[in-house]
């Protein structure tokens, strides 16, 4: 789970994973927030370069992880 409240600017670009409520997951790029949702990029035509360019997807806070955060390996067993 990413806490909104201490989300930063040094965020924008950091890699996460969602996973929803069957274990699916999949990779984006966090892109903005505001206060009830983070917004992740998750496809681009593989421009990740020009992510910014691209619609974030209103994502809750509790389905995603920063890509190391160990938190993300528990929920996988």
């Amino acid at each position: 789970m990413i806490k909104i409240n201490d989300l930063t600017e040094k965020d924008i670009g950091r890699w996460v994973t969602y996973i929803d409520g069957m274990g699916k997951r999949e990779e984006g790029k966090l892109k903005s927030w505001n206060d009830k949702f983070i917004f992740v990029v998750y496809t681009c035509n593989n421009e990740w370069d020009r992510f910014k360019d691209f619609t974030g997807c209103a994502t809750s806070p509790k389905d995603i992880y920063f890509k190391e955060d160990p938190e993300l390996y528990k929920r996988s067993r």
